[in-house]
């Protein structure tokens, strides 16, 4: 799954991708520093991993991980071609949803593409070269289906729908903001709006900022400009993250305690961009290794089995569950077992997150 990080140049997104992933994108004080894509696999902060690894002491412990990747800075007119609108536009389109920075800090020393600090406007700024993007697309489309209409009225449905989308994105509002029924994802999920991807907002405050940060006036404006998509902001301070990354494991909790923070910033980005796809973990435990699987909510037992092996779906019998909380309570598997709190749960199981798993299968 691909998070595509963006945002206005110059709002901390190429340092929020340094430390995220510790790759070292280029950074600098200039706009489109980041041209090709930057790439980045996290692994998903996920404590339950290592309460299993004190059970099993197991040879190793895996992480599900996200892929984030730094998208080049956008400027008015992207959707035109402007600036490098165009590679902008088709990165942000090979993406499952977007983590947009917006700048709330202000500094003499970092130039703001437009000259003065405004969350709201930096938003919209980038909102709508996506909304024009979309309308293109939608127009396109729109014409195709009403040409396929005179030879099968079951096109109207479509044609309905495009018209929906074409006024909520002519009113200046993302395609997200609609509520569309099943029928009506299906059918509009091919095309790929750059609107309808979730999003996430990340507020960059200075450090001085961010122990009060949700009191403070801009981050407030992101907080409810988000509502209307019902999305998530979370602030952060780009600069103090980027140099907890720098740090081993003992030093950044020295420094999350001095400054009074129980995890960092960026394990609250990774999580909330997990949620947001709409993911969860199911995990295996043994000997060997501890590890979290990731599935889409909603995943029935069969499917699960075949993250980890296709032969294990085609040859499905059934899932040994546990709940990790029964499991980290009772501290070992026989336990379990013994008190009867291990279920044995079939083909329409629907997998729920922290389930500890055994898939029988037979091929």
């Amino acid at each position: 799954m691909k998070m595509g990080i963006v945002g206005l140049p110059n709002v901390g997104k190429s340092t929020l991708f340094n430390a995220i992933t510790k790759a070292g994108a280029e950074c600098a004080n200039y706009p489109f520093c980041t041209i090709e894509p930057n790439v980045g696999i996290v692994p998903v902060p996920d404590e339950r991993l290592e309460e299993l690894a004190k059970i099993y002491h197991p040879e190793k412990v895996t992480h599900a991980v996200i892929e984030f990747v730094d998208i080049a800075g956008l400027v008015k007119g992207a959707s035109h071609g402007e600036g490098l609108g165009n590679k902008f536009l088709s990165h942000i389109r090979e993406v499952d949803s977007i983590v947009e920075v917006v700048r709330c800090f202000e500094n003499s020393n970092i130039v703001h593409v437009d000259g003065s600090i405004d969350p709201i406007r930096d938003i919209e700024t980038i909102n709508l070269e996506l909304i024009l993007a979309d309308i293109e697309t939608v127009q396109k489309r729109l014409e195709g289906t009403e040409k396929k209409l005179k030879a099968d009225k079951k096109y109207q449905i479509e044609i309905d729908l495009l018209k929906k989308i074409k006024a909520c994105l002519e009113e200046g509002k993302a395609a997200r903001t609609l509520s569309l029924n099943e029928e009506e994802q299906k059918i509009i999920k091919d095309s790929y709006l750059l609107t309808m991807k979730p999003v996430l907002y990340i507020a960059n405050v200075s450090e001085e900022q961010l122990e009060n940060a949700y009191e403070d006036d801009n981050v407030k404006k992101v907080c409810e400009y988000a509502k209307l998509e019902n999305a998530e902001v979370i602030p952060l301070c780009v600069k103090i993250e980027e140099e907890l990354a720098s740090l081993d494991e003992e030093e950044q909790k020295e420094m999350l305690g001095a400054l009074g923070l129980k995890e960092s910033g960026l394990d609250k980005v990774v999580k909330a961009s997990y949620n947001l796809l709409g993911l969860m973990s199911f995990l295996t435990a043994g000997e060997p290794e501890v590890r979290a699987w990731t599935i889409r909510r909603g995943t029935k037992a069969p499917q699960a089995a075949g993250k980890i092996h296709s032969d294990i779906e085609r040859g499905f019998i059934r899932a040994e569950i546990v709940s990790y909380s029964d499991l980290i309570e009772n501290g070992s598997l026989n336990t379990v077992k013994e008190k009867g709190l291990m279920r044995s749960e079939g083909k329409d199981y629907v997998m729920q997150d922290g389930d500890v798993v055994l898939f029988r299968f037979n091929v």
